[in-house]
């Protein structure tokens, strides 16, 4: 008897950048505890296509200083939903601010400057 693993089914989502682009993407996994540049925090990992051809990931950082500055001013943490939505909104301002994502390999992050706007776009107070 032959075991397979389960196939996992990835739900494509499309967004219509500001750019003029329409990506296509979804989301890959979640890497906990990682740092960059010094900084720990979470890294989201989204697989995005422009073409539907080819596909680059987009990791977005969302660096635990961020989430213990955004705790000290709201009397309480954000939870892993808020966190996940945190992390999809930066992706959707790099879809809309980088005409070049895939060609300049940026680091993504949410840091303690735009984590407050984003989430404002969400109403998570």
């Amino acid at each position: 008897m032959v075991f397979r693993a389960p196939v996992t089914v990835r739900r494509i989502k499309s967004y219509s950048a500001q750019t003029g682009y329409v990506y296509q993407y979804y989301f890959d996994e979640v890497r906990a505890e990682q740092r960059r540049a010094g900084q720990e925090g979470t890294e989201y990992v989204y697989v995005v296509s422009r073409d539907r051809k080819h596909t680059f990931l987009v990791p977005v950082f969302l660096r635990r200083q961020a989430l213990e500055e955004w705790a000290k001013r709201h009397g309480r943490r954000l939870n892993g939903t808020e966190e996940y939505a945190a992390a999809k909104m930066r992706l959707f301002a790099a879809f809309d601010g980088l005409p070049e994502l895939e060609a300049k390999r940026l680091t993504i992050e949410v840091t303690s400057e735009n984590l407050e706007e984003l989430l404002a776009q969400l109403d998570i107070d």
